[in-house]
């Protein structure tokens, strides 16, 4: 068990496996762009099954794969049958904006992915190409969500990130599709990362506000079974099959629960979403150096794990999830 030193059981890895996506969402995306780094500079399929070995070694049980959007990585389903085959590895999720998730789901389903997290910011054509500034239509999202759920892929988290003035009225819209669905749709509040550095105070939407906008669908809380659960929090409308959440980061801080470190595409392992402390990984593995020992390097990281970093509405970053790892 990996303990910190404030008590918290980390037990939840997110593993970025590459920066490249096929959307440049405006709160993902810096502006003027990311560079992408060289494909030598990425981590392998088998250095990252031989970090995730280390991390099993010391209790974690839960694995996540991003991006960039991890479905433009070629041979993912490898990726995933190496992880599933590793003692200790309870859960594999993987979170993607949805463009290519008709044609991978029953791949990801068979080669051993328990579920998958789909982004959508807008069910409106033109709105959801002006936020992503990608050319797609949210019918594809929605129908690899459909085919999704048919291979197993369940429960599919549709993770909505809400901007005033931008989608906020969607919101009804959103929570709707729990009433006929077992979605679980999360509402998620905008930090002030790459492009909504600049105009977050503008677009800031609470979550108060947001229940505000449902309070007619007599939300009831639903409490988490899982030890490796995600920082949202859950309710179910009345009669409805699916569930409502929130991840409010700015208004509800979580960082007390936190019980997660990330892996970046180049093999960097970060502590903190908010902070720029990193432990390079990839040099020790490249370097030979043995899974004990590498599981003891994962292990001191996690002993100084910071216990959290307050981001307030107004305060601008100029780092953005691209380099972060979704």
């Amino acid at each position: 068990m990996a303990l910190d030193r404030w008590g918290r059981i980390i037990n939840y890895m997110r593993i970025s496996i590459t920066d490249r996506c096929n959307l440049k969402c405006v709160y993902c995306t810096p502006a003027g762009g990311a560079r992408k780094l060289p494909k030598e500079e990425l981590l392998s399929f088998e250095e990252i099954e031989r970090i995730v070995r280390a991390g099993a070694m010391i209790g974690v049980e839960k694995v996540r794969i991003t991006g960039g959007e991890p479905l433009m990585r070629r041979d993912i389903d490898e990726l995933i049958r190496m992880i599933r085959a590793i003692d200790g590895i309870h859960e594999i999720t993987l979170t993607t904006n949805g463009t290519k998730l008709a044609e991978w789901a029953e791949r990801l389903a068979k080669a051993g992915l328990d579920r998958v997290n789909v982004s959508l910011d807008s069910m409106r054509g033109d709105r959801y190409r002006a936020i992503t500034g990608g050319d797609f239509h949210p019918k594809e999202i929605l129908r690899g969500i459909e085919i999704a759920e048919e291979v197993g892929l369940t429960p599919v988290k549709l993770n909505v990130v809400l901007m005033k003035g931008v989608n906020e009225d969607e919101v009804e819209d959103f929570a709707r599709l729990t009433l006929e669905s077992p979605l679980h749709v999360r509402f998620i509040e905008l930090m002030p990362f790459a492009i909504a550095g600049s105009d977050h105070t503008i677009r800031f939407l609470s979550e108060k506000e947001v229940m505000g906008k449902l309070s007619h669908m007599d939300l009831e809380p639903v409490a988490s079974r899982s030890s490796t659960s995600g920082p949202a929090r859950y309710y179910r409308a009345k009669g409805a099959l699916g569930l409502i959440g929130f991840i409010s980061p700015i208004s509800h801080p979580f960082c007390s629960r936190c019980n997660r470190i990330r892996l970046s595409s180049d093999g960097k392992l970060r502590l903190c979403l908010a902070s720029d402390e990193m432990i390079d990984l990839k040099s020790a593995v490249r370097g030979g150096m043995g899974l004990v020992d590498l599981a003891m390097i994962m292990l001191e990281a996690i002993r100084n794990k910071p216990i959290g970093y307050r981001i307030k509405p107004g305060d601008a970053h100029i780092r953005a999830m691209t380099h972060i790892g979704g």
